[in-house]
């Protein structure tokens, strides 16, 4: 195969001696499999802005931090070097979650390094050393989807502990490895507490785990634990050691204030628009 540009700039700084094969080609980078010495490894391109299918929405950068003042200025103009910092700071996005999650136990690919705008990580293998399945590609028993479950939901916990939503987990962006599933893909990961959409992402995220793995243990429909890690997490007491129970009574007695400030607008919104009505008619009067 040819060689991709980023990958020849690897070879030829001797942080990798080899690319095999091409590993899947996604939404916001392209995955190879790699060869490092005796060390068979992956690297992910990712894709310029241009290129990407996927939309960098504005719920995903709140709460994001930038490096520098002047950085910030940039993307708040959307200048040419503002956006050439947007796109660094997307794709650095990834390389810091993985470090932070790896070294807080969260079950991720361990992280190589970064280089060129290359990210250079671990190849999850399944038993037989081939490249892991995704868990949306494999049929599991009742046992197996509960334990996948319980694995899942911790690493979401864990992820939550270090102040991280995943923001757009699916069975596709898990792989299926001899020790139990593995969470990847992070460039869009999201601050839990510096972002106002992080509650609706984490409980996305958890649902769409549960819903794939309650087709084959149905009971697992009948758990919160999204919602009760969250309530937990805002209270202050949700440790990497807490245990979940999936139960949640939601608060009927709590007032929805986004609800109440829609309503509000939209009162002055109608009331401003009938007052322009009326001196537009005692105009025409």
């Amino acid at each position: 195969m040819k060689t991709p540009p980023q990958l020849q700039a690897l070879i030829d700084d001797g942080v990798i001696d080899e690319v095999l094969r091409p590993l899947k080609s996604g939404k916001e980078a392209a995955v190879y499999v790699v060869r490092s010495g005796d060390e068979i490894r992956c690297a992910k391109v990712y894709k310029d802005m241009a290129q990407r299918s996927f939309q960098q929405r504005v719920q995903y950068q709140e709460g994001r931090k930038v490096r520098g003042s002047r950085e910030a200025r940039a993307i708040g103009k959307a200048s040419k070097y503002g956006r050439r910092q947007q796109e660094a700071a997307w794709k650095n996005t990834e390389v810091d979650a993985l470090y932070q999650l790896r070294g807080a136990g969260v079950r991720v690919p361990e992280p190589f390094g970064y280089f060129h705008g290359v990210l250079v990580m671990e190849l999850v293998t399944d038993a037989e050393g081939y490249s892991a399945a995704r868990l949306g590609e494999v049929e599991l028993d009742a046992a197996q989807a509960r334990r996948f479950h319980a694995v899942l939901v911790q690493q979401v916990k864990l992820m939550l502990c270090c102040g991280l939503v995943h923001g757009d987990l699916s069975p596709y962006n898990v792989l299926v490895g001899p020790d139990g599933p593995v969470v990847i893909d992070f460039p869009q990961v999201v601050s839990a507490g510096g972002n106002n959409a992080a509650r609706a992402m984490l409980l996305r995220d958890v649902n769409n785990l549960t819903a794939w793995l309650g087709r084959s243990a149905p009971e697992l429909f009948e758990t919160w634990y999204g919602e009760e890690m969250w309530e937990r997490f805002q209270a202050g007491d949700l440790q990497p050691d807490s245990v979940l129970s999936g139960k949640f009574t939601p608060d009927l007695r709590a007032v929805d204030l986004d609800g109440v400030r829609e309503a509000i607008n939209d009162a002055r919104e109608e009331a401003l628009i009938r007052q322009q009505g009326r001196e537009a008619a005692e105009e025409d009067d």
